[in-house]
Parts: structure tokens; C-alpha cells; sequence
């Protein structure tokens, strides 16, 4: 995708705003065109529907919202890898990029089960607690 004309500037942004600027094009740019993206979202919102609803501690707050976290970042992570390897070789394969693609995936896989077991110990009680109170 080319680039406007305002963005090829070299150097550094002038200004904290300017930065701050392209730093949110980039989310939206994430958002509109990554669909794993859009799932991890969706995941997270559903995460958060659920730490409401089972009114979870300040401490579990701060390891799902880590989990969260760091999924998207490293999903962010993993698709500028992609991009850059794609600029690189012109989309044609070549096994280093290959290798760098798929490290780059594995390392969205290792997030992901981290978030997986974050959510496990700080739902799995308690949906235990509630399906035992319904099979009561």
C-alpha cells in the first residue's frame, strides 16, 4: 500500500503529537486489515464480559489485562514481521524469510497459551463454583 505523500518524511516526528498520531493510524491500520487481529479483539471483549461478570479481583484484572495485552502486541509484532519480510523479498519465498515468518507466528502461539492459561486459573474455579451450585 503506498504511502500519502505527509508520510514520507525522513527523520524523526517533530512533535510528541505527530508520533502519537501515527502510533493510532498504525492501530487502525491493525484493526482494519489483520483479521487475526479482529479475533483476538473479539476474544478480549468476550474476556472482559466474563471478568465483570465474575467480579474479579484487582489481581486478576492485572493478569488478564497482561494476557490481553501482550496477545495483541505480539500479533501486532508478528504482522510487521510479515510486512517487513514481504517488502523484502518482494513476496517471493525464500527460506530465511520463511523461518523468520513462522518464529514470528510461534511466538503469537506462546502468547496465546500463556493468555489461555491465565484465563483457565482465574475462570476455571470459578465456573466450577457455579456449575457445582447448579448441579446442586
Amino acid at each position: 500500500m503506498p504511502m500519502d505523500s505527509k508520510d514520507r518524511k525522513i527523520g524523526k516526528n517533530k512533535t510528541y503529537l505527530s508520533s502519537f498520531e501515527f502510533a493510532i493510524t498504525g492501530l487502525k491500520t491493525a484493526y482494519l486489515e489483520e483479521k487475526n487481529i479482529r479475533v483476538h479483539l473479539a476474544a478480549a471483549v468476550i474476556a472482559i464480559t466474563a471478568g465483570v461478570i465474575f467480579q474479579l479481583n484487582l489481581s486478576e484484572w492485572r493478569w488478564l489485562l497482561l494476557a490481553i495485552f501482550l496477545v495483541i502486541a505480539m500479533e501486532m509484532i508478528n504482522t510487521t514481521f510479515e510486512n517487513v519480510v514481504d517488502l523484502v523479498t518482494d513476496c517471493h519465498f525464500h527460506p530465511i524469510a520463511k523461518k523468520v515468518k513462522d518464529m514470528a507466528a510461534g511466538i503469537v502461539l506462546l502468547t496465546a497459551f500463556f493468555a489461555v492459561i491465565v484465563g483457565i486459573t482465574i475462570f476455571g474455579p470459578k465456573l466450577w463454583h457455579w456449575v457445582t451450585l447448579l448441579l446442586k
